[in-house]
Formats: structure tokens, C-alpha cells, sequence
């Protein structure tokens, strides 16, 4: 898919997501539908926020106990706090980080984003999550994949509706990564009416619109992956902090596989 042009005047779901978890680069139409989704799911706005802080645990793993050093993170969306880059250089500050994205409001952020450690490295790559290898080419003139890569699509894959197309995505993508690569995703579960009711509001006026997946369906996206313990889980039980384990289970469902 071609880069978009920015429209300020058809709601958009990186900056509808940004509304969510308080951040101010999004525009009215983007705070109508937020409000909108809001007025019907209260909690969703929580569910952002729990989602982003299980990415933030999963990042800490893969850099520490996971053992990368490199991270591709497909779909990044708008910066907010507890960035990729900002997690896995603090564990480790030689850490490289290559955002993908092709909305144009983030790409007007990429500075915000390409800020780095002194040692560690932050590159950003203007292209679609369906075209694995434009993204690979790209990234490879940061990263070495012939090194472990965690590949990371947090709340994306929900945009491609066919099973069969996001894991020919996912295979497009780990199949040129090394043994010892990672693929970390969270994704919306059908697994709560209000959320699927939110859905609906999001995708009468939202672009792209957003397929929800059941638990068992978001696990058959990690075939032929080691899944790293606790499996595939709502976000606030994958390894979680104080502040998660005193959350209930929430509709967003997430897991972490290792390719062998």
C-alpha cells in the first residue's frame, strides 16, 4: 500500500489510538470517534494504556532474558511514552530499533522517534506491514539479520482480516530472520461484547478498519514459533507488574514466540 496522504477530515486509527492513551497529535474527527467509543466503552481508554505497558514488559523481556539486542517494530504508530527504543536501550544502550510505519502523521513525528543512546542505533522506514520485503531491505541497513531480530506488531495484524494473510506476513517476515528471532504481537479479542461493540463504532468512520480474533485464533498466528511462557494471554497476565496483576483480564490478548 502507498504512503497516505494526510487528511485531517476522515478519522484515522493511529491518531484515534493516540486520543486514547492521551496524547495530542490527533485532530477533531479523531476526538469525535474516541469520545464516541469512550461514551459506549468506558474502559477502552484503560485498555490502550494496559496494552502499551504490556508492550513495555515485553520489550524489557526480549532485551534482557530474551536476549536481543535488535528490534523491528512493524506499525509503531504515534510516539508516546515508553517508546521501543527508549525500553531496550536502558536495558541495553547498544540496542538498535528500526520503527516501520506509513502514516504520514507519524512520519512528520519520526524525529521525536529517531533519538538513540550514543552506542545503540534508531532508524525509521516509511513502508506497509504488507510488504515484508521492502521493510526487510530497509531495515537491514541497521540491523544485521543474520543476528537475532525481535519483530514486533503491537495491535496491527487486527487490520488484515484473513488468518491466512497475516501469518503469510508473519512467515514472510521470520523466515528471513535468524534462529533465535522473536515475534511479540498484541492484538483485540472478540472475547467481550463491549469490545466488539466498540469495533463497530471504530470501523463505521475509522481508517483502516480493525478485525477482532479469537484467543485461539491469535495463537495459530504463531505456528511453528516457541511460545515463551505464559502463552497467549490478555495483556495484563504476560509477565505482569504489580500494577498489571491487580487489573482483570481484558480483551486484548498478546503473546511472545521464539523461532527455534
Amino acid at each position: 500500500m502507498a504512503q497516505e496522504s494526510l487528511d485531517t477530515n476522515v478519522p484515522q486509527t493511529a491518531r484515534i489510538w493516540n486520543y486514547l492513551l492521551g496524547g495530542k497529535d490527533n485532530f477533531a474527527v479523531d476526538r469525535a470517534v474516541g469520545d464516541q467509543i469512550i461514551e459506549n466503552v468506558p474502559h477502552l481508554a484503560e485498555y490502550a494504556r494496559l496494552s502499551r505497558k504490556y508492550l513495555v514488559r515485553a520489550v524489557h523481556y526480549l532485551a534482557t532474558d530474551g536476549g536481543v539486542a535488535q528490534f523491528l517494530d512493524v506499525g509503531t504508530g504515534l510516539p508516546t511514552a515508553g517508546n521501543t527504543h527508549e525500553v531496550a536501550q536502558a536495558a541495553n544502550p547498544r540496542a538498535r530499533i528500526v520503527y516501520v510505519d506509513n502514516d504520514p502523521l507519524v512520519l512528520t513525528h519520526a524525529r521525536a522517534l529517531l533519538t538513540s543512546s550514543p552506542d545503540g542505533k534508531t532508524d525509521y522506514v516509511d513502508a506497509d506491514l504488507r510488504d515484508p520485503a521492502k521493510i526487510l531491505a530497509a531495515a537491514s541497513e541497521t540491523l544485521d539479520l543474520d543476528q537475532p531480530v525481535a519483530l514486533m506488531v503491537m495491535g496491527i495484524l487486527g487490520h488484515v482480516e484473513s488468518d491466512d494473510e497475516a501469518r503469510s506476513i508473519i512467515d514472510q517476515f521470520m523466515s528471513n530472520l535468524a534462529p533465535g528471532s522473536y515475534l511479540a504481537m498484541y492484538d483485540g479479542a472478540d472475547t467481550n461484547p463491549d469490545v466488539v461493540e466498540a469495533t463497530r463504532i471504530w470501523n463505521v468512520s475509522a481508517n483502516p478498519k480493525y478485525h477482532l480474533r479469537s484467543p485461539e485464533r491469535i495463537a495459530g498466528l504463531f505456528a511453528g514459533l516457541d511460545l515463551v511462557d505464559p502463552g497467549v494471554v490478555p495483556v495484563t497476565r504476560w509477565k505482569p507488574d504489580a500494577e498489571a496483576a491487580a487489573q482483570p483480564e481484558i480483551a486484548q490478548y498478546c503473546a511472545v514466540g521464539r523461532k527455534p
